[in-house]
């Protein structure tokens, strides 16, 4: 375990306040910074680690989901998002504020009214309260905009999600779906620049559902950070990024990108296992003729595969970020039948051993049958390279 980062001001006694809390160099494009976080749980069983020195950025503007199995650390990784629980070690900076380090309890809770929105999935309304009541409570919280002017913006925000005629009724007298849509309404209260919502469609029908995160794009669209837990795979479709937590660590997102059907597992196996790599503008990562040891993935930029006709080279296809090459020769045995180099940028990939591809391909049939597919379709588009020389 490392030890505690000391913080001058705090040894002093002095605390920052929520105004004068900016003390990370700020990045312009990132709103959420991981480095090296981990969160161990004792009980009486012993110790138990659940994030293993995570480190993520996430920008913006951009609309994130996470997904992974129940115990994989996902909930978790929110609660050190939003300052709900504190890491073990490690560094959260978000919005700027490396919120564990600056604030009291006290502090960090006013701040989180401010910054952050929070949607649960069981929308843990007030019921004594009513919905234009529930709104207005997060203002109230941490003193935001004019006590008379409370009023008209909870009725525009439940005007937006379109219940502005239940605005007077108790949570308990309208839908599921409908106190869905309030608890989001609560949630941008304050207009924070970070919206995280733990499975916020989870008890949903596919209608509700789909509103929701229409009205999650719409924030995106005018600026808003979403960050969202799902296992709903039609939610992933439509969001920026799609991170991947497997057994308390992250998986390398172009890994899950060029191989979606890969079991989890497998995913963080090849992301402990690959090498990085750089290639030049049109240096030979593949030569023709020669034995494949590596199955390449694209992380940036892109490569050329090329043929070699009697005047002059023929290229054949051009691959770019989360594609893949190399397993035509890993698959079916045999040296390379194509030149394969970089392209006119620097191309960056990541590198996994022949003996660990073949390995995880008899483990996945699946993931092996579609690679056998994309294999059948070079082939094919080769071969016709070959006839129209």
């Amino acid at each position: 375990m490392k030890p505690p980062r000391s913080n001058p001001s705090t040894a002093r006694g002095a605390r920052p306040t929520i105004d004068s809390a900016r003390k990370i160099p700020p990045e312009s494009d990132a709103m959420i910074q991981l480095h090296d976080v981990v969160k161990t749980f004792s009980n009486a069983a012993g110790e138990f680690t659940v994030l293993k020195g995570l480190d993520l950025k996430i920008k913006r503007g951009e609309f994130v989901s996470i997904v992974g199995k129940s115990g994989s650390g996902k909930s978790t990784l929110l609660n050190m998002v939003t300052g709900i629980d504190h890491p073990s070690d490690g560094q959260v900076v978000v919005n700027d504020v490396d919120i564990y380090t600056n604030f009291t309890e006290s502090q960090r809770s006013k701040w989180r009214g401010r910054n952050l929105g929070i949607v649960f999935q069981f929308f843990q309304l007030l019921p004594m309260l009513t919905l234009l009541e529930n709104v207005m409570l997060p203002m109230d919280y941490v003193d935001m905009y004019d006590f008379n002017k409370r009023p008209e913006r909870a009725m525009d925000l439940l005007k937006l999600v379109g219940l502005e005629k239940f605005a007077n009724k108790l949570p308990v007298l309208v839908s599921t779906g409908q106190q869905q849509l309030a608890a989001i309404a609560r949630a941008m209260a304050c207009d924070p620049p970070l919206l995280v919502a733990d499975e916020p469609t989870g008890n949903l029908d596919t209608r509700s559902a789909d509103t929701i995160i229409q009205l999650f794009e719409t924030f995106v669209s005018q600026g808003k950070t979403i960050v969202l837990v799902t296992h709903d795979p039609s939610i992933t479709s439509r969001t920026h990024r799609n991170i991947i937590i497997s057994d308390g660590e992250l998986i390398d997102e172009t890994i899950s990108r060029a191989l979606p059907l890969l079991r989890h597992r497998h995913m963080l196996e090849f992301t402990k296992l690959v090498e990085e790599r750089v290639y030049r503008p049109h240096e030979t990562i593949i030569p023709r003729d020669q034995h494949v040891d590596y199955f390449f993935m694209i992380r940036k930029g892109g490569v050329e595969v090329i043929l070699q006709g009697k005047k002059k080279d023929h290229i054949v296809s051009r691959l770019g970020e989360n594609e893949f090459f190399g397993e035509m020769e890993l698959l079916r045995g045999g040296k390379s039948i194509a030149n394969v180099r970089a392209g006119g940028q620097p191309v960056e990939v990541l590198a996994l051993p022949r003996a660990d591809f073949i390995r995880v391909m008899n483990e996945s049939p699946i993931t092996a049958e579609a690679l056998g597919k994309i294999v059948q379709k070079r082939l094919e588009e080769h071969q016709i390279a070959d006839y129209r020389r």
